[in-house]
């Protein structure tokens, strides 16, 4: 082995999900119907919120966003995952695992700082309502979307970056069904204590930092509710916030979970089925928690199929 910082193989195999060939097709037709789910959904979210005047607010703004991420973060492995299963030939190039891992970090990245930004502006619109259109403005919304993204790119290339720069000698297998950062870091033959260190450092702030900040907006929101109780407006608080933080919890518990205090007796199928949990069931859950449970999302829809409707007998 040479001191030189260079990659040997050209591409790695992915051993996709451990189960029976008997249960493939099965599996197949799950994945697949919970990918289209997820793709329809979160793009007539976008849509609507593109045509209905009424939802350009700093609220659908992020839900668009959020729709949009959610939407790329799926596509970035769902596509892979579902060829694979039709394919006896699972492998991915050196560049495209590289590719992957980068998208895969970048949409992750987004949807958490997101999250945090609806949580704010659901926090100001209860807490602040006569504030609210003073405190969220054209201008910080705009902001806190363009920081999300600034944030997210620079994060992904600096763990890509440190990845590139590994060494992979012989072993070639992923145990996974996509690029994962700490499967990368098992197979490669180099020193990866600079790639640990910064997932726990870095990550730990990217991931940890916004959840709490979640957990006490919602935390806030309940309490101004609770200073002027009344039956509607409490259950109402409680039903949002509760799937909200379900999907939350959902999805930064398993990432947490996975990345900054992985266990020793965690198996293969263990670790699977979490990255399952955020990568394919989050996206698909989240338009039906944040947009179309609510009476906004249900009229426009309303408004926009009766303009079309208009339109077409015209």
């Amino acid at each position: 082995m040479t001191g030189r910082n260079q990659t040997v193989i050209s591409e790695f195999l992915l051993l996709g999900l451990p189960i029976e060939s008997e249960q493939q097709n099965l599996f197949y037709a799950l994945f697949l119907a919970m990918y289209l789910t997820t793709v329809l959904g979160n793009l007539l979210i976008i849509v609507l919120i593109r045509l209905d005047s009424h939802l350009h607010t700093p609220m659908y703004l992020f839900l668009s966003n959020l729709s949009f991420s959610d939407l790329c973060f799926s596509s970035v492995t769902m596509p892979k995952l579902l060829q694979n299963m039709q394919s006896q030939f699972s492998s991915i190039l050196y560049a495209g695992c590289l590719t992957q891992m980068y998208f895969f970090l970048f949409f992750g990245d987004l949807e958490i700082f997101l999250l945090v930004a609806m949580a704010y502006d659901r926090y100001v619109a209860i807490c602040f309502p006569l504030r609210y259109s003073t405190i969220m403005s054209p201008e910080l919304c705009l902001s806190l979307v363009v920081l999300s993204w600034v944030l997210s790119m620079f994060h992904a290339l600096l763990h890509t970056l440190l990845t590139a720069r590994l060494c992979f000698c012989t072993d070639n297998v992923i145990p996974h069904f996509f690029c994962d950062m700490s499967a990368l870091l098992k197979l490669s033959c180099s020193d990866t204590r600079v790639n640990e260190l910064v997932i726990f450092f870095i990550g730990g702030i990217i991931v940890v930092t916004p959840f709490l900040l979640i957990i006490l907006s919602y935390a806030q929101i309940v309490f101004s509710i609770l200073k002027f109780p009344s039956g509607g407006s409490i259950w109402k608080a409680f039903s949002t916030c509760g799937s909200h933080l379900s999907v939350v919890s959902l999805f930064y518990g398993t990432i947490i979970g996975l990345y900054l205090c992985p266990s020793a007796n965690n198996s293969l199928v263990k670790e699977i089925t979490m990255a399952m949990m955020y990568t394919v069931v989050t996206p698909m859950l989240n338009p039906f928690i944040y947009s179309l449970r609510n009476k906004d999302m249900k009229g426009a829809l309303g408004r926009v199929f009766c303009k079309k409707k208009i339109l077409f007998s015209l």
